[in-house]
């Protein structure tokens, strides 16, 4: 039989033209949660991206004829998948952590000039017949700090970005100080909120307990800025929104939030805060990278599996 493809969320047309020109049956739609639970069954493979959750249920009912083998995240992170779980179940998960690390970085550099330079204030005012030359006066980012917490593929390249901009960088990271990596300055996270002047964010959320909350802000600089492309609940929302009234910190950009699309019209509308709609990998280039490494993994897992033997419900 042929290997049957789920692309749910989408995916860059040139890399899904060549699974369909190779020995696969490739289908693109999105399912709403309910269908899932039935069309899943009838997968060896499920591509998905951020609006796709595969919980324990689609996992149970995937296992229910044995078929579905492997799980892409076309992306970094895979807090949308129960990942452990699938293992369990012996499904195979994998992402694609190398393609959007420039796309990511290069949108954190933007919102940090946006916050300095009131650049999106300035757009919209401007748009409405102002001129507030006078009320826009901000600062340079060059020879301030940046804090970076979390510093894997995404965070490293923010960190050279921003120190080919005259940044001072720090960073800390659940693996400790990283020596390949000595350039930078490793610090606890203590130190880091408390002499940062931007802190990043690129780390996992756990749908727990939010890595920036009311007391690690209380411990920031005042006036800082957070910059949060990483994952919606990353940042407590409504602790945010209580530093920015309270100008304990100057600004914020957000690309991700705890509800998408996102429905936190006070934060969304706040002047002091950048915003936009979980962009970080949209650019031409990472889309292109995510595609060509999905194909990439979808062959090898395909060609293994021959290789193995295991090819009899393919």
């Amino acid at each position: 039989m042929m290997l049957r493809i789920l692309i749910a969320d989408g995916m860059e047309k040139a890399a899904l033209e060549k699974l369909k020109n190779m020995k696969f049956e490739v289908v693109e739609k999105y399912y709403e949660p309910e269908e899932l639970l039935e069309q899943i069954k009838n997968f060896d493979v499920l591509v998905v991206r951020s609006a796709t959750k595969v919980r324990k249920p689609v996992i149970d009912a995937a296992c229910e004829t044995g078929k579905l083998k492997l799980i892409i995240r076309g992306g970094v992170g895979v807090d949308n998948i129960d990942v452990d779980y699938a293992k369990a179940r012996g499904i195979i998960v994998r992402n694609t952590p190398n393609a959007s690390s420039a796309s990511v970085a290069e949108l954190v550099i933007g919102h940090m000039f946006n916050l300095a330079r009131f650049i999106h204030n300035s757009n919209v005012t401007m748009r409405q017949g102002k001129w507030n030359k006078k009320a826009y006066e901000g600062i340079e980012i060059f020879g301030k700090t940046l804090g970076v917490i979390g510093f894997g593929r995404i965070g490293r390249e923010t960190a050279k970005k921003a120190k080919a901009l005259g940044m001072k960088v720090i960073y800390t990271d659940i693996a400790g100080s990283i020596k390949e990596f000595g350039e930078y300055k490793y610090c606890p996270m203590d130190e880091l909120l408390a002499v940062a002047d931007f802190i990043s964010l690129h780390v996992p959320y756990n749908g727990e307990r939010a890595v920036i909350g009311r007391e690690e802000i209380e411990r920031m600089k005042d006036g800082a800025y957070i910059i949060n492309c990483a994952r919606g609940g990353v940042v407590d929302e409504e602790a945010l929104i209580e530093a920015l009234d309270s100008n304990k910190l100057s600004g914020a950009a957000m690309d991700v939030f705890v509800e998408e699309p996102a429905k936190n019209s006070p934060l969304c509308n706040h002047d002091k805060v950048s915003c936009t709609p979980h962009i970080g990998a949209s650019t031409m280039e990472a889309q292109e990278r995510i595609g060509e490494e999905i194909v990439d993994i979808i062959l090898d897992f395909f060609e293994e599996s021959e290789l193995n033997g295991r090819v009899e419900s393919l």
